[in-house]
């Protein structure tokens, strides 16, 4: 956990942090939410907000979209709640929905949204300012639209939430065992 311009993140008790991550900045972290081994989660330029249950799985890195000269804001990275983030994603300054599921080494730019229970498919981007409807699964470089997802799946993303969210205490009891420290 490190501060950046005076500002450090803030991380609900509840939440796990791998030993390993790091966490900077302007960083809002939500109770049982899990930032995995080797991520990187920069707020150095503008806000990133982690929802409840949400786990962001390792190797992923998350940043912001930084202010512009001309005056605009740039956008934050707002992550809502119970959203799954697949190992090794690139989340840079854009709004994934409660229940959004972002797939293994996708890569989602500034300005996108995903709107809830919706899912960018493992290995997609999805390119600057396009935005994916509920319920709706994108693929490819660039991500396009492919179908919709069947309730089936939508209750399987919903399983995979609760699996995480069990298995981030496990390593949190785990590294207590084996560290002074304990995780954080």
């Amino acid at each position: 956990m490190l501060s950046f311009g005076g500002i450090s993140p803030r991380v609900d008790p509840s939440a796990f942090v791998a030993p390993n991550a790091q966490v900077i900045g302007n960083v809002e972290i939500g109770p049982q939410a899990s930032i995995w081994y080797g991520c990187v989660v920069r707020g150095d330029l503008n806000l990133i907000s982690i929802g409840a249950r949400s786990n962001i799985q390792d190797g992923s890195v998350i940043h912001v979209d930084s202010p512009k000269p001309e005056g605009r804001a740039g956008h934050p990275t707002v992550i809502g709640d119970d959203v799954l983030i697949g190992h090794m994603a690139m989340i840079h300054g854009c709004i994934l929905r409660d229940r959004a599921f972002v797939g293994l080494g996708a890569i989602v730019m500034d300005g996108c949204e995903m709107e809830s229970d919706s899912m960018l498919a493992a290995g997609a981007m999805l390119t600057p300012g396009k935005k994916i409807l509920a319920r709706q699964l994108w693929a490819g470089r660039p991500a396009k639209y492919v179908r919709d997802l069947s309730d089936e799946e939508l209750a399987g993303h919903r399983q995979a939430i609760a699996i995480y969210v069990d298995l981030a205490q496990r390593h949190r009891g785990e590294i207590d065992k084996a560290s002074p420290q304990g995780a954080r």
